[in-house]
C-alpha cells in the first residue's frame, strides 16, 4: 500500500513493535534464564556475574524476532580453559536441552517456551579496548546504547531493521555480510532518526566515515566502504564485516523509499521455487552455459560454511577465466539440515534467516550463531559458474617478449623452439607461439585433477575430492528440488 513517507513508516512501526503480551512473555524468559544462572553459578568456586545483553534489552528487538542473550562474565584473571569450562556448565544447567557452539570459545544455545536463548561465556574487563575475547566487548555496547536511546530512537531503530531485513541486508553473519544489529542502532543513533538516515545514505559517496565519539584520526586505519567506529573501542570498525553489495543495495532502497514509499519495502519478499522445466527454460531463453558442482559437507555452521563456499567459488571462477572460459556470473547455495536453504551471491547477495544479526552485531564473532544442523549431519552444497563461453579451440596464442629485449627473448625462443608448439614465429616485435590448449571445455578441466590445483576451501576441497556431481546445462534443473527457490532468484535478479 503506497502512502507518503511518513504514512508508510507509521505502519512500519507499528508492525516492528512488540506487543504487550510478547514483551511480557520475553521478559519472563529473560528473569527465568537469569535465575537459573545464577543458581547455577552458586555451586561453583568461581566468582561471576550476569548480564543481559543484545536488542531485548534496550528495546530494539522487533516484533516476531524473540532472541535473549545472556553474558557470563567471569574474572579477567581466570584461565581460558576454565572459562570455557564454567561456562559451558553454566549454559548446559540453564539450557539442559540446548546445544553447544563453538566460536573463540564454546558457548549454549538453546530454547525456552518459544524463545531463542544464548548464554555465552566472557571477561569482565576495564574496557573494551582491554578485551580478552571478542565478546567481552558486547556488554559494554549494551550500556553504551542504553544511556543514549531514548522511546523515540529505539521506534525508529526498529523500523530500520524491518526496512533492512526487507531489502535482505540485515544480518552480521558471514553468509549474509550485512548490516548488524548494533551497526543499525549507532546509524540511527548518530543520524537521530530513521528518516534522517535514509535521506543520509540517500547521498553516501563510500566510503563513509563516521565516528560517533570523535576518536580523532581513527577511522583512517580501515579501508571498508562504510566506517562507523565502534564508540567503545576506536580500534574496531563495527562496519568491517558489511560487504560492498550490501551497503549499494541500502542506498538503492533509501531512494526507492524515499522516492516511492510503500509498504512491500519493509517486507521480506521470498521467490516461489522454479522447478526443472523452468530451470531448462531459463537456460534457453539465455543462450549460456551454466555448470554446477553439486557435492556434500559435514554439517558446518553458516559462519564456517560461507567463507569456504565463497573462496572455492571464486577460486575456481578466476581458473575458468584464466583458461578462455568467459564467467557471466557465479553463486553459492547450501541446504540445511532441516531442509531450509540459504543463498550468498557474489553479485547478489541474500539473508533470509529472520534471526540473523539482531542482537548485538557479535554473531559474526560467535560462529555458529546461524547454523543449521548438527555436527555429524551432511549438508547439500552447489557452486554454480554461468559461461558464456564454455568451448574453446584445440590451439591458443602465447605471445613472448619483444625481441629486442635481448636475454628474455632468447630464454623464450630456447624454451619453446623444440617444442611441438607452432612456431615460435615473429609477429610485429615479438616472439609468438600457437599452442596446443590443456583442456578445451570447460566440462573438461572440472572433471580433472587440475580443479585441486586453485585455491579452494579446506573442508570444500577434502568433500569434492570425496565426490562430486557435474551438472552442465539443461542437468542444471536436477537442482531444483532442493535449490528451486534459490534458482528462481538466480534466473529473476532485483537489487
Amino acid at each position: 500500500m503506497p502512502g507518503s513517507f511518513e504514512t508508510v513508516v507509521a505502519r512500519a512501526h507499528e508492525r516492528a513493535t512488540p506487543a504487550e503480551a510478547e514483551r511480557e512473555r520475553l521478559e519472563a524468559v529473560v528473569q527465568e534464564v537469569i535465575d537459573r544462572a545464577e543458581h547455577a553459578i552458586a555451586s561453583f568456586p568461581v566468582a561471576a556475574d550476569i548480564v543481559h545483553v543484545g536488542s531485548t534489552v534496550r528495546n530494539t528487538w522487533v516484533a516476531g524476532d524473540r532472541d535473549v542473550d545472556v553474558f557470563v562474565r567471569f574474572d579477567s584473571a581466570l584461565d581460558r580453559a576454565e572459562l570455557e569450562r564454567y561456562g559451558l556448565a553454566v549454559g548446559n544447567e540453564v539450557l539442559p536441552d540446548g546445544r553447544e557452539e563453538y566460536a573463540e570459545h564454546p558457548y549454549v544455545t538453546g530454547e525456552i517456551e518459544g524463545v531463542a536463548v544464548d548464554l555465552v561465556p566472557c571477561y569482565r574487563v576495564e574496557s573494551a579496548a582491554a578485551i580478552r575475547s571478542a565478546v567481552d566487548r558486547t556488554p559494554f555496547h549494551t550500556e553504551y546504547l542504553k544511556r543514549r536511546l531514548d522511546d523515540s530512537l529505539a521506534a525508529d531503530i526498529r523500523v530500520c531493521k524491518a526496512f533492512l531485513a526487507g531489502i535482505d541486508a540485515y544480518g552480521s553473519d558471514l553468509r549474509t555480510r550485512g548490516f548488524s544489529g548494533y551497526l543499525t542502532e549507532l546509524l540511527v543513533l548518530v543520524h537521530d532518526g530513521f528518516g534522517e538516515l535514509t535521506e543520509a545514505a540517500a547521498n553516501w559517496s563510500p566510503p563513509v566515515r563516521l565516528d560517533p565519539e570523535g576518536h580523532e584520526g581513527s577511522e583512517q586505519g580501515f579501508d571498508e566502504p562504510l566506517v562507523v567506529i565502534d564508540p567503545t573501542d576506536p580500534n574496531r570498525n563495527v562496519a568491517a564485516v558489511l560487504s560492498t553489495t550490501n551497503l549499494a543495495r541500502f542506498q538503492h532502497y533509501a531512494r526507492e523509499l524515499l522516492a516511492d514509499p510503500r509498504d512491500e519495502l519493509f517486507e521480506r519478499r521470498e521467490p516461489d521455487p522454479i522447478d526443472a522445466e523452468a530451470v531448462r527454460e531459463a537456460i534457453d531463453a539465455r543462450g549460456t552455459t551454466p555448470i554446477a558442482l553439486r557435492f556434500s559437507v559435514p554439517g558446518l555452521v553458516d559462519d564456517q560454511l560461507y567463507p569456504q563456499l565463497e573462496k572455492s567459488s571464486a577460486g575456481i571462477g578466476r581458473a575458468l577465466s584464466e583458461r578462455g572460459f568467459r564467467l557471466l556470473r557465479r553463486d553459492v547455495f547450501a541446504a540445511g539440515a532441516d531442509g531450509d536453504t540459504g543463498s550468498a551471491e557474489t553479485e547478489i547477495e541474500t539473508s533470509r534467516n529472520g534471526r540473523s544479526g539482531d542482537g548485538d552485531g557479535e554473531r559474526d564473532e560467535r560462529s555458529g550463531r546461524n547454523g543449521h544442523g548438527g555436527r555429524n549431519e551432511r549438508r547439500e552444497c552447489v557452486l554454480l559458474f554461468e559461461l558464456t563461453v564454455a568451448e574453446r579451440p584445440r590451439i591458443e596464442r602465447h605471445e613472448g617478449p619483444p625481441v629486442s629485449v635481448r636475454e628474455h627473448a632468447r630464454s623464450f625462443y630456447r624454451t619453446y623452439a623444440e617444442s611441438d608448439a607452432y612456431g615460435p614465429f615473429i609477429d610485429g616485435d615479438r616472439y609468438v607461439l600457437e599452442r596446443a590448449r590443456e583442456f578445451t571445455s570447460a566440462r573438461a578441466f572440472l572433471e580433472s585433477d587440475a580443479l585441486f590445483g586453485v585455491a579452494l576451501g579446506a573442508d570444500i576441497e577434502t568433500a569434492l575430492n570425496a565426490e562430486y556431481d557435474l551438472l552442465v546445462g539443461d542437468d542444471i534443473g536436477d537442482l531444483a528440488p532442493t535449490f528451486g527457490a534459490e534458482l528462481a532468484r538466480y534466473f529473476a535478479p532485483r537489487p
